[in-house]
């Protein structure tokens, strides 16, 4: 859960910015090495900007920086 604790800590980081969007979260998470792409891809495989907001990236141990587009930020969980 520690990986995603620490891209969750960089995610929130980031949305306090007012450019914040999907594609500078996809950035950051691409700076982690812990993320587990092809199940953040299968995960988010219907993923629509303008609807979700922003993606869940799966980590390497199982857990998530899952977004929660009501509170405008990431929360980790396993």
């Amino acid at each position: 859960m520690s990986d995603a604790q620490r891209l969750v800590k960089a995610l929130n980081e980031l949305t306090k910015s007012t450019q914040f969007d999907y594609v500078k979260a996809r950035a950051v998470a691409r700076q982690e090495p812990a993320v587990d792409w092809p199940a953040t891809k299968a995960l988010n495989v219907d993923f629509n900007a303008e609807v979700d907001g922003c993606e869940t990236f799966v980590m390497r141990d199982g857990s998530r920086a899952d977004w929660k587009p009501g509170q405008f930020r990431y929360a980790a969980s396993q």
